[in-house]
């Protein structure tokens, strides 16, 4: 039985490729910087790593076959002040640093490393074409933290197999976009955000799982690729979609851009940016996404069908 190490186990994705990869029948170890953790229970256990302090179990680090690192400050949890900035690089940067290098000393039977990055890689779209792989990094916050996080990472393909996954807008019932979309609807109202216009690169929670999973598994995947669906929305169509899911009135308010501006500051500049992504790359992998489009995916999470942990 394979032994998967995972950083970020207990967020939001990375309880989806627990779920997943414990279904498949591997041993999961989560990396957690919290000291008090429920006792090892079945194929998952827990193992204590803390970048900031350079700490992690040395021995537990021993046991992993592959390493999927997900770990990271929230993006959109917390207003951009300068001391969040900090924390949002350092986490990717130094952390990621710091656990190929442990990677690199300690774990002698690991063959494989599966590291997040996200589309925030790139800029706005400006109605070209989609982006690739191959694009350039756009130079502000996320641009820059994005592009040296991903240096970080690469530094593990010296003597691992490394594959890089820029990760969308991620969609699923517990966490994450889709939830602070949904919860207005509650109350009979449907946000436009901006113009509505600007185009929204997604994917499905289980298809990230799967795409991880499908990572560790090709021994032939290795590089970056875009964790995408084939097929972006609008903001607009993906509320208009919601909206009709969920059934019901719904009042149409636009929320002007300069109010998000005030709310929100430096951040509102990622949600009110159009940003379209290709999935071809991925698509020519050789992966199979189970939600492809918007209608289905938003079905699955609104009857519970997708997969939970």
């Amino acid at each position: 039985m394979n032994t998967i190490g995972i950083t970020g186990g207990t967020g939001f994705v990375g309880q989806h490729l627990t779920a997943l990869l414990l279904q498949k029948g591997y041993k999961v170890i989560i990396f957690t910087t919290r000291r008090a953790r429920t006792p090892a229970k079945g194929n998952v256990s827990y193992a204590h790593w803390h970048p900031n302090k350079e700490k992690c179990d040395i021995n537990a680090l021993k046991e992993v076959n592959a390493m999927v690192h997900l770990a990271g400050a929230g993006i959109a949890d917390k207003r951009w002040t300068a001391a969040r900035k900090k924390e949002i690089t350092d986490s990717r940067i130094k952390g990621t640093g710091f656990l190929v290098t442990q990677l690199k000393t300690h774990a002698i039977n690991c063959k494989t490393f599966i590291a997040a990055s996200a589309i925030g890689f790139y800029g706005p779209d400006y109605g070209k074409g989609p982006f690739t792989e191959n694009d350039a990094p756009y130079n502000d916050f996320l641009g820059n933290t994005c592009r040296q996080w991903e240096e970080s990472s690469q530094q593990a393909s010296s003597f691992l197999r490394t594959a890089i996954l820029r990760f969308g807008i991620v969609l699923g019932e517990e966490s994450g976009a889709f939830p602070q979309f949904l919860k207005p609807m509650s109350l009979g109202v449907m946000p436009i955000l901006g113009s509505g216009g600007q185009m929204m690169s997604w994917i499905a929670v289980t298809d990230l799982a799967r795409l991880i999973v499908f990572a560790l598994e090709n021994e032939q995947f290795s590089g970056i690729y875009n964790a995408v669906a084939p097929h972006p929305v609008s903001h607009w169509q993906l509320m208009k979609t919601i909206a009709a899911k969920k059934g019901g009135f719904k009042i149409h308010i636009h929320v002007p851009s300069f109010a998000l501006k005030i709310l929100l500051g430096e951040m509102s500049g990622e949600i009110l940016k159009s940003c379209t992504v290709s999935a071809q790359k991925t698509l020519d992998a050789g992966f199979i996404y189970s939600y492809p489009d918007l209608d289905k995916a938003v079905d699955s999470i609104l009857n519970k069908t997708i997969t939970k942990p």
